[in-house]
Parts: structure tokens; C-alpha cells; sequence
């Protein structure tokens, strides 16, 4: 993938923010909120740090691998994937139909290339993250895996026993980074439970931890992604904690949880495609 300058990024944002709305208003299905969030994040490790081949092997030797365990945000990942080259754009208008490779939830049965797990199921995506990596080890292949998790769903115990585990085994060809936005479906974190202090927490666990405090300026993601690909190979698996605005992009919707899993009705999406340069051409 050829690199793109900044302002090359943020214009993929803003598509990739179009994409995502349009394919959850056309079904009025879909999860809009943390979608529009993080999508900084995912288009910096696509278009600029992640080294990965559009020809897809399910396998990925030789290449940086990426796992989604919050697979709600699948409209982001896609939109991602097709901009990307892994299949075609048009596609993009079957999410979530009958018959289509773009389900809901991202799956493996569907043979979308791309998708290497089926995710949504929340808590199993470290997991899954730390074999790869392991695996990676054992095959002498020093690329590095790459997991996004939501910060709802550190309330999964089987995430703690990830983060355990990775630190134990040492493996600091990982990297793991935690949506960091403060909402979850019922509510803000704080209320429904308090996630507290995550830094220390994994710290304590054994993990080096990056703070990426502005994580929708696209130039403060890719520092936080270099910093955390810095720390890699020195004996312990790496988290980068990137503080995120759900609905960014959109005035109606940043900075709430009312649209995690609601899509916008016709004269809302007008509104929000009004705020959003189409960049790449819609599909």
C-alpha cells in the first residue's frame, strides 16, 4: 500500500465516515456511533502503518495481521477493506442483506477478503490476537498483530485472562488498542461499570501501555501507533489506549451513546453526508 500524506488520510476518513453511514442508513441496521469514532484509527493502520496484501491469505505470512474484536463496527472495517483494494467498492451496498459476505458482525463463512475470525461476540478478540502472534513467533515471521477492542468490553472477563496470559509469554509482537470512548449500548462506561483507571490496570498486568489522548486527529494517531510499534520486541505485549469521540464527524451524534446501534433516518443522513466531503466517490 503506498503511503498517503496527512491531508491524503483525512480525506479517506471523511469517505470511509460516508460509506459506513450510508451502507447502515440503507438497511436501518447497524452500529453508526463507534463506527464514525474510530475511523482514524483504522484507516492510519490501512493506508499508512500496517504492512498487509490486498491479495488476500488467510494465514498472512510475511505481513502485519489486524483483528476486530468489537466486529459491531463492521461498516467502518469494510468501508476500510474495499477502499483498500481487498474487494470491490460496490460491494459495500449488499451490507447486511440476504446473502451477502458483509454481515452484521464480521464472519469467516462468508470468505470476505479481509476477515479472518468471525468477531462480535465480545471478549474473544486478544485472544485470538495473542495466537497469531504466538504463531508468528514459532514461524520466525517478525510482523506484528494488531487488535482493536471496545473500552465496554474490557467488562469481559476473558479479556483479563488475554492480558495475562500475553504477559507471561512475553508477547511483545503484539499490539493491542482499546476504543476508548467512554460509551457503551446502555450508557456511558462510568455508570453502567466504571472501567477506572485502564493504564494502571494493564500495567499492572505487565503491559507497556501508549496513551493516545487525541484519537481523532489523524497525526496524534499515527505518533501513538509509531510509539507503540517502537516498544515491540522488548518482552512485553504493548496497548495503546486511544481516547475517541463516538459519532465523530457528525454534530448530532459525537460524544453519545444513543447512537451506538441506531441508524439515521433520511433527513438525518442527509444532515451528516452535508458534513462529510465525499473525497473518493461514493459508492
Amino acid at each position: 500500500m503506498e503511503k498517503q500524506s496527512i491531508d491524503q488520510l483525512k480525506g479517506i476518513c471523511n469517505q470511509v465516515r460516508r460509506d459506513a453511514l450510508r451502507m447502515v442508513h440503507a438497511v436501518q441496521s447497524g452500529h453508526p456511533g463507534a463506527a464514525l469514532g474510530c475511523t482514524e484509527f483504522v484507516v492510519a493502520l490501512y493506508f499508512q502503518e500496517m504492512e498487509h496484501n490486498k491479495d488476500f491469505n488467510i494465514d498472512g505470512p510475511g505481513e502485519d495481521l489486524f483483528f476486530m474484536s468489537n466486529g459491531h463496527v463492521s461498516a467502518l472495517w469494510y468501508s476500510v477493506l474495499a477502499r483498500s483494494g481487498y474487494f470491490n467498492v460496490a460491494e459495500l451496498a449488499t451490507f447486511r442483506k440476504i446473502n451477502s459476505r458483509l454481515q452484521g458482525h464480521p464472519a469467516t463463512e462468508e470468505h470476505l477478503p479481509g476477515i479472518r475470525i468471525a468477531s462480535g461476540s465480545l471478549g474473544q478478540g486478544l485472544s485470538v490476537g495473542i495466537g497469531a502472534a504466538q504463531s508468528k513467533k514459532i514461524n520466525k515471521d517478525d510482523k506484528l498483530v494488531h487488535v482493536m477492542m471496545g473500552d465496554g468490553e474490557q467488562q469481559e472477563g476473558q479479556v483479563w485472562e488475554a492480558a495475562m496470559y500475553a504477559a507471561h509469554h512475553k508477547i511483545d509482537n503484539l499490539i493491542a488498542t482499546i476504543d476508548y470512548n467512554g460509551q457503551q449500548i446502555d450508557g456511558p462506561t462510568a455508570k453502567i461499570m466504571d472501567l477506572m483507571n485502564l493504564k494502571a490496570k494493564y500495567e499492572a498486568f505487565g503491559w507497556e501501555v501508549v496513551e493516545t489522548k487525541a484519537g481523532n486527529d489523524m497525526e496524534a494517531v499515527l505518533k501513538g501507533l509509531q510509539t507503540a510499534k517502537g516498544l515491540t520486541g522488548k518482552g512485553k505485549p504493548v496497548l495503546n489506549l486511544l481516547y475517541t469521540e463516538m459519532g465523530y464527524g457528525v454534530d448530532f451524534m459525537v460524544g453519545t451513546h444513543k447512537w451506538h446501534g441506531v441508524a439515521p433516518d433520511d433527513a438525518q443522513l442527509e444532515n451528516a453526508l452535508g458534513q462529510l466531503e465525499e473525497t473518493l466517490g461514493d459508492y
